[in-house]
């Protein structure tokens, strides 16, 4: 049994040996693969150009206290300082209760700027932190927070004023 073991082993290492012999043989330079990758896809960005592509005025937004039931709205001023035009691809929620809207088709060419209104239902009660992912030219992305707290509002109506009708006499 040891034997055939043996056997079995010997025989897989060896096909395995002879089969990253064969792949090295049919394998392209690396530099050659690269070149050609380079070629067919977008022109490659700098880390100084994606700084600059998407700019924001503010990545942070605090609503501080709002009635609980009351939404409420900030618009984020985006700005394109690179050289290269500017395409925001999606703009993703961390839950539903956040509503991002944006000119979904508008391409910002450089020196121009868009605007990202961010939306937020105050239905619950308590402290909120919510995180909104831009992404952008395909691969790139930045986030953008809002946060603030929410307080409960009285569940019936203000009391009738009797003394009103004694005002209008």
């Amino acid at each position: 049994m040891k034997k055939i073991f043996t056997l079995i082993a010997g025989l897989f290492i060896v096909n395995a040996i002879f089969a990253q012999h064969d792949n090295k043989a049919d394998a392209k330079p690396v530099a050659t693969l690269t070149t050609n990758l380079a070629n067919t896809a977008a022109p490659a960005i700098t880390i100084s150009q994606a700084e600059k592509l998407l700019t924001l005025k503010e990545t942070e937004y605090d609503f501080g206290k709002i009635p609980q039931g009351k939404p409420v709205t900030h618009v984020f001023e985006v700005s394109n300082k690179s050289d290269i035009p500017l395409k925001i691809s999606d703009i993703h929620a961390s839950c539903g209760c956040t509503t991002p809207e944006w000119e979904k088709d508008k391409v910002v060419n450089p020196g121009e700027s868009t605007k990202i209104t961010v939306g937020y239902n105050a239905a619950a009660e308590g402290s909120f932190t919510k995180f909104i992912t831009v992404s952008y030219n395909e691969t790139q992305s930045k986030q953008i927070t809002i946060k603030g707290e929410v307080w409960k509002t009285s569940g019936s109506p203000a009391p009738e004023n009797k003394g009103l009708n004694d005002l209008k006499n």
